[in-house]
């Protein structure tokens, strides 16, 4: 079963009490966690930052944005604790060193490092100083800029699992990259999951399919509430879904079947299969060509029409009226 993330980001709006209605509503949907990401505008940004999508009518620059979303070391320990209570594993995602010290203080499990900061080393540093596990997104970067990071993590002895994504919002079908899973897993024979933005249920499905060991997607309670990852996310009742999906992958895929053994279909097989027939009235002594047969349920009622041939030139050795099954009784040696 991939271990199954499900991204609250920037969805709750600066709102504790959002922040908190999510983990409710996501606790009930099968997944196995919840990630924030820990913004502190002064350590992790500036005036200068551009938006990336201009949605904000609120805020003036991305600084402000960010500003906005953050919870207090206080508030971050009660979103942690609501998690616990419900059985999710509470995770965030820090964007500067600063937020990985709150986060030491929350106590997290692991640490997502987003597509952004793959070449932040002076972040990967201090993660890899908490001595604790690592997904990596590499939404932006190039298979040499990957290699960099994972030497650095592995010089650090860093455990660590990567995400194929794309950053892009909504991600489109040409953009999704499933055949990069594959890559990855043989270029650095780890776990490698996949972090959706195409907001589509077959996306995420698909890549399941294809031996993933970690999900991730973005929640949103509706597509016509205020963000900037609303048109990417998955709604409350999609998660659901794709929970059942997943778990019924992941148990087809736990089960190969042998197309060499269909004894279990004996039964469906005399029902669907066919006998011969005769499909006008024949006189005995009548030779049989193939425009005299037919085939007709059920299976075990004459010759069966895989061997039509065997019987082309026969003769028959009574009178057959129209569909009468055909047997090797009515045949002449």
């Amino acid at each position: 079963m991939p271990f199954i993330i499900s991204e609250i980001a920037q969805a709750h709006d600066g709102s504790l009490g959002t922040a908190h209605a999510y983990i409710d509503a996501l606790s009930k949907t099968g997944v196995h966690a919840i990630k924030f990401q820990t913004h502190i505008a002064e350590a992790e940004s500036s005036i200068y930052e551009p938006f990336r999508v201009k949605f904000s009518k609120q805020d003036k620059t991305r600084f402000d944005y960010w500003k906005r979303m953050e919870f207090t070391l206080e508030q971050w320990k009660e979103l942690k604790a609501h998690c616990n209570e419900v059985g999710l594993e509470f995770m965030s995602s820090p964007f500067s060193n600063a937020a990985v010290d709150v986060l030491e203080e929350v106590g997290v499990n692991r640490y997502k490092i987003g597509s952004g900061e793959v070449t932040n080393f002076l972040l990967l540093e201090k993660i890899a100083q908490t001595k604790k596990p690592v997904i990596l997104s590499s939404g932006m970067s190039s298979y040499d800029e990957l290699d960099k990071a994972v030497d650095f993590l592995k010089s650090k002895d860093v455990e660590y699992s990567i995400l194929q994504c794309t950053t892009s919002y909504p991600t489109q079908p040409e953009q999704y990259g499933l055949n990069v899973i594959s890559e990855l897993k043989k270029r650095y024979n780890v776990p490698v999951g996949f972090s959706d933005h195409s907001a589509k249920l077959e996306t995420c499905v698909a890549a399941v399919a294809l031996g993933v060991e970690i999900l991730e997607f973005h929640a949103v309670f509706n597509k016509q509430q205020f963000g900037p990852d609303v048109t990417s996310s998955l709604t409350i009742d999609d998660i659901s879904a794709l929970v059942t999906s997943v778990n019924n992958i992941e148990k087809a895929l736990q089960h190969p079947v042998n197309k060499n053994d269909n004894s279990s279909f004996k039964n469906l097989k005399s029902i669907f299969e066919k006998s011969l027939a005769i499909n006008k009235d024949l006189k005995k002594g009548h030779q049989l060509t193939f425009d005299d047969l037919e085939a007709k349920k059920p299976a075990d009622k004459g010759i069966a029409a895989t061997y039509f041939s065997s019987i082309i030139g026969k003769t028959i050795n009574r009178d057959m009226q129209q569909w009468d099954f055909l047997t090797q009784q009515d045949l002449n040696e």
